[in-house]
């Protein structure tokens, strides 16, 4: 069976993802053109964000990762967060773009900020692909540039998954309710 098979619905296809993520690029890349930002992905749901912005950004830029795990079902977060991989860039007076696949509830953004945060960089921003506010629990995260607003739906694709599986579909949709019960 296909992976799309399981789709409900399409949120955001293709051409609509890479239409916006040029006009991010667009965006980031004026306001960060004097200076050489450290963008900062988190494994493994940006990847595929981080990709396709970075290539249609019009500057010089530096690439990091950090990787964590919340405790909690596949479908609802504990807000408990452990980190499993850190930067290996050091931070303290630069320019840091967190790149984030969706923002949720934003208790792992809250977490990454403040880790983040502690190291001194010179600015920290967020840039998020999707942001979920229907399920916002920390209303003072400073997201700076939105890819797009979705409902409060489970989604997944271009990154995003369900028990590691649809990451690699080129679109955003919502999976049918009979695969996330099962």
């Amino acid at each position: 069976m296909a992976l799309d098979e399981h789709i409900d619905r399409v949120l955001f296809t293709e051409a609509q993802i890479q239409t916006r993520i040029r006009e991010l690029a667009a965006t980031i890349s004026a306001d960060y053109a004097h200076t050489t930002p450290l963008l900062v992905s988190v494994l493994k749901g940006a990847l595929y964000f981080m990709a396709d912005l970075t290539r249609a950004m019009t500057i010089p830029i530096a690439m990091d990762f950090m990787a964590i795990t919340t405790y909690g079902s596949a479908q609802a977060s504990s807000g408990a967060v452990r980190l499993i991989k850190d930067l290996d860039e050091e931070i303290s007076g630069r320019h840091v773009l967190l790149l984030e696949d969706i923002i949720d509830t934003g208790l792992t953004a809250a977490y990454l900020l403040r880790t983040l945060r502690a190291r001194d960089p010179a600015s920290l921003r967020i840039c998020a692909l999707l942001d979920k506010t229907a399920r916002r629990i920390v209303d003072t995260l400073p997201i700076s540039y939105r890819g797009f607003e979705v409902p409060d739906m489970f989604v997944v694709g271009y990154g995003l998954d369900y028990k590691q599986l649809y990451r690699n579909l080129p679109f955003i949709g919502v999976l049918k309710p009979e695969v996330v019960a099962s």
